[in-house]
């Protein structure tokens, strides 16, 4: 499966995987999508551009170990459900603020947050697996 065609398409197919897998992630709290589907869709592109180039490429594209990143994004989501006691409503509850980013209202949330902490602890533990098969694979 290594032909020249897969290696040169491989990193345009990587790369619009992750961008729909952002989009993806930032639709997921109005319409159907979210962290778990986006953080799949990301750790699928990165698996093809490992099967296209190797384990080491994907490794120096990712600039921090994929257990790492599943840890920030624990630490995310972590963080999204502990906002909730100092405004004292339940665990978990989403809270909103509306800052102006030229001149539009932008709403966030700490579903937001929350989100965005799932889709790192995806990527980051599909990622570590799949690298992990591919490099026993080499072996």
């Amino acid at each position: 499966m290594n032909t020249l065609i897969f290696r040169t398409v491989a990193p345009f197919l990587t790369a619009l995987m992750l961008l729909f897998s952002v989009f993806v992630l930032l639709r997921g709290h109005n319409e159907p999508g979210g962290g778990f589907i986006g953080g799949l869709i990301a750790a699928s592109g990165l698996a093809i551009y490992g099967i296209a180039r190797g384990v080491a490429a994907v490794r120096r594209a990712l600039f921090f170990h994929p257990l790492t990143i599943a840890g920030a994004g624990l630490l995310l989501s972590t963080i999204a459900g502990l906002l909730s006691i100092p405004f004292g409503v339940p665990f978990m509850t989403g809270l909103w603020v509306y800052p102006s980013l030229l001149g539009t209202e932008v709403p966030l949330s700490s579903v937001l947050l929350f989100d965005v902490g799932v889709y790192l602890v995806v990527l980051g533990a599909i990622t570590s697996i799949a690298l992990a098969l591919e490099e026993k694979e080499v072996e």
